[in-house]
């Protein structure tokens, strides 16, 4: 049997949500699949766990041991065992709708897709929360996510996650997009995250912060490297503002981390260095009102009166 899609999925200690994602993607309506599951050095129960369900789905499920290298580290492991025509990521304490697999590889064959998107469902304690993450006017606009998207696994080619950075999917995924504009969309919310305080994005490292710099200045040099710094020179400035002067320094605003102020202070400066009249490029002036005010304290040191407009938006 030819394996239509692999789906991969790294574990480091998720004991308590490990089951629910391993169910889900052992009932896609999909048969033609492969799972590759990493262990990336787990010190709770999650081996047990994995061990068990091997053994019940040998012929679906593999299972594979490495030391402790983090998220990137345990997906670039996998994704030298994958073998499907396409591929799907998928975090360890999330889960899968079953149909997902069957209706993104549909979707991608019937239209000769590089990459399918789905919506995404955040499930907190007390609130569920949708995105359409599906819908949007320009391909940089989405998620970065890697785990609401599917691959086709020839047109990945050698990139890999970065190893030892945050914003570890922003690269992969940013580069992919790049790559392609055969890119299908499904309005359903096939990926499901389980929201945690533990999670990478909520938790209080300040210094962590730093990586966007990393990874956008890496983009920076896969654009030269391919020559596309024209075809693409609008979309990453749009890149920066909003990875940079939007997203990060507003989840920084949030931290109670004592280096923040700092951290923050150093990515706006390296911002506005980057593109010194970055208020009168069209980029900024083509951002939707609520996001250019905020973008533009943020820019000059007031992240702390965008946290408070922020606020008092979610209240109401």
């Amino acid at each position: 049997m030819s394996v239509k899609v692999s789906i991969i999925i790294p574990v480091y200690n998720t004991e308590d949500y490990l089951r629910v994602c391993l169910e889900s993607v052992l009932n896609q309506t999909l048969q033609e699949i492969e799972i590759i599951v990493v262990n990336d050095g787990s010190t709770d129960n999650s081996l047990e766990i994995l061990k068990e369900y091997e053994m019940k789905h040998p012929e679906k499920l593999k299972v594979l041991h490495k030391e402790n290298g983090g998220l990137s580290s345990a997906r670039n492991y996998g994704l030298q065992y994958a073998t499907g025509e396409f591929l799907a990521f998928v975090d360890s304490d999330d889960w899968i709708e079953t149909d997902m697999c069957e209706e993104m590889y549909n979707k991608a064959k019937e239209e000769q897709s590089d990459i399918v998107i789905c919506d995404m469902v955040d499930h907190y304690p007390e609130r569920v929360v949708y995105h359409h993450s599906s819908m949007f006017d320009n391909k940089f606009h989405v998620t970065a996510s890697a785990c609401n998207k599917m691959f086709r696994t020839e047109f990945i080619g050698d990139i890999r996650f970065p190893i030892g950075l945050w914003y570890e999917d922003l690269d992969f995924t940013t580069r992919q997009l790049m790559k392609t504009n055969k890119i299908s969309v499904i309005h359903k919310g096939f990926y499901c995250c389980h929201c945690r305080e533990v999670s990478i994005m909520n938790n209080n490292n300040a210094e962590k912060n730093k990586d966007i710099l990393t990874v956008l200045e890496r983009l920076d040099e896969f654009v030269n490297e391919n020559g596309w710094q024209d075809k693409y020179a609008s979309d990453m400035e749009y890149l920066y503002i909003n990875h940079i002067l939007i997203t990060t320094i507003n989840r920084l605003e949030r931290q109670k981390n004592i280096e923040k102020r700092r951290v923050i202070n150093y990515l706006r400066t390296e911002v506005r260095k980057k593109y010194p009249q970055i208020f009168k490029g069209d980029v900024f002036k083509t951002l939707p009102r609520n996001r250019k005010i905020i973008a533009y304290l943020n820019a000059i040191g007031l992240s702390v009166a965008s946290k408070m407009i922020l606020e008092m938006k979610s209240k109401f």
